[in-house]
């Protein structure tokens, strides 16, 4: 089992930036891939980003790439998304999600493959 938890949401301008962090219990984070998915007022909960247990792979929704980043660190059991450029409509409910892809060195978008979820935190960007 694994717990995950998010912090760093907010209220930010446009234009500005914020660090997701996503810890999570066990001892065998290392070995899962991670992702990112947000969810606005309204609409489906759809994909950010997603890094491979080791982090030697990552991958990006078109919204994201050039402004987001995903990293990990083991050693803290904590996974990361770094959001730059921040634009309204990148308001949303931000949710880290964790799957044990049994060794393969994948970064998953889709979410029927993560198998746990945190909470979430909430983003809000003012015009």
């Amino acid at each position: 089992q694994v717990q995950l938890v998010e912090s760093g949401g907010g209220l930010v301008q446009t234009g500005g930036s914020l660090r997701l962090s996503c810890a999570a219990s066990g001892r065998t984070f290392s070995s899962y891939a991670m992702g990112w998915f947000r969810q606005a007022p309204g609409k489906e909960r759809e994909f950010v980003a997603a890094i491979s247990w080791s982090g030697g792979r990552t991958y990006y929704s078109d919204s994201a790439k050039g402004r987001f980043t995903i990293s990990r660190v083991n050693a803290k059991n904590t996974v990361y998304l770094q959001m730059n450029s921040l634009k309204p409509e990148d308001t949303a409910v931000y949710y880290c999600a964790a799957t044990d892809p049994l060794g393969t060195e994948v970064a998953i978008t889709t979410e029927y493959e993560y198998d746990y979820w945190g909470q979430g935190t909430q983003v809000t960007v003012s015009s």
